[in-house]
């Protein structure tokens, strides 16, 4: 028996472009029992990085294609020298970023295939996820970087340094595009009159981010009875290829706050991105204005006031588009649901 163990060094989450690196050991566990006669030998062995495209046939309808496969693999040379210290590859600067949504799936994995001689061959599997940073694959770093930040007491490798320096200008170029504040003001109305304002800081967020809003009623015509505020993503099908004609859009919620508030001047919201969403505000508003509580003067008996049991309400939505940008991937490998490790026995 030969055990195979495939790690990721950096983590399980990398950029287009950036040098994926694992370190792939074979193991021959011999007990005290064993002799040389028992030990197993290997064939050979083959790593390849692979993008695997799903699609859902009720929702999409591909174009006939010649080759059925819908994977994306690196153009470079992908197999696994055993020589070497580890299996190094860059991530296609071409490819897909990692996505699971309701009508298309793009999934990565590092894929090891070895045999062991007169046994079947067996495939281990290493997840990892992808983030696509726009902007980066037109950047060239110059050939010597007098300028650039090394360590006198490590032998870095040219590689290692390149990708140091590409997370960092993607870390530079998502801070700068999602730092900028710029307050926009939105009236929230329907046909009765104004209900209140809708104020938010910005609008281009990254992964891990919070979004924070908050309401203004004090100057509404009409009482708000109830706010729902729901961060979601919009999936859409091109035209061409949805399944059926005018196909609805894929939604699905990844955080939503709730809260009453009739008689409540101000009040805000904090929703969590856990991926790239678009927003939607659902407000419901009452038809006709709801008199506040009265207490007559010199009461002396204890009274409890109970809200009424039945108002007729008007409900009405509002989307408010959002970009969302990928993180570092350095700090999403710390909360990644992917192990960064993974082995076999053959």
């Amino acid at each position: 028996m030969i055990e195979v163990v495939a790690k990721l060094l950096r983590g399980p989450v990398f950029l287009t472009g950036e040098v994926l690196e694992c370190v792939i050991t074979f193991t021959n566990p011999i007990t005290a029992r064993s002799t040389s006669a028992s030990s197993e030998m290997l064939a050979w062995a083959s790593a390849q990085i692979h993008c695997q495209f799903h699609t859902s046939e009720s929702r999409v309808a591909l174009p006939p294609s010649e080759d059925a496969k819908h994977d994306v693999q690196a153009e470079n040379e992908t197999v696994f020298v055993p020589n070497r210290d580890s299996y190094c590859e860059p991530v296609p600067l071409d490819g897909p970023p990692s996505f699971r949504g309701q009508s298309v799936k793009y999934v990565y994995k590092l894929t090891v295939g070895c045999q062991r001689v007169n046994s079947p061959i067996k495939l281990l599997r290493v997840p990892f996820r992808v983030f696509v940073v726009y902007g980066l694959e037109d950047y060239q770093f110059p050939p010597d970087e007098a300028v650039a930040p090394t360590n006198p007491f490590l032998d870095e490798d040219e590689n290692i340094k390149k990708d140091t320096r590409l997370v960092d200008l993607a870390t530079e170029m998502l801070m700068t595009n999602t730092s900028r504040r710029s307050l926009h003001l939105y009236n929230i109305t329907n046909i009765r009159g104004k209900v209140g304002k809708f104020c938010i800081f910005k609008t281009i967020y990254k992964i891990g981010e919070d979004v924070v809003g908050t309401f203004d009623f004090s100057e509404g015509d009409i009482p708000c009875l109830q706010f729902s505020v729901s961060l979601q993503t919009e999936e859409h099908v091109q035209e061409e290829y949805q399944r059926k004609p005018g196909q609805p859009v894929s939604l699905s919620t990844h955080a939503r706050h709730q809260e009453s508030c009739l008689h409540t001047a101000k009040t805000h919201f904090s929703l969590p991105i856990p991926l790239s969403a678009t927003p939607s505000f659902i407000t419901s508003v009452a038809r006709e204005p709801a008199e506040p509580p009265t207490v007559l003067e010199n009461q002396s008996e204890i009274i409890t006031w109970t809200g009424a049991g039945k108002i007729d309400v008007d409900t009405f939505s509002w989307d408010l588009p959002m970009k969302v940008l990928p993180t570092n991937p350095v700090l999403a490998s710390y909360v990644s649901q992917f192990a960064s490790s993974n082995s076999i026995s053959i």
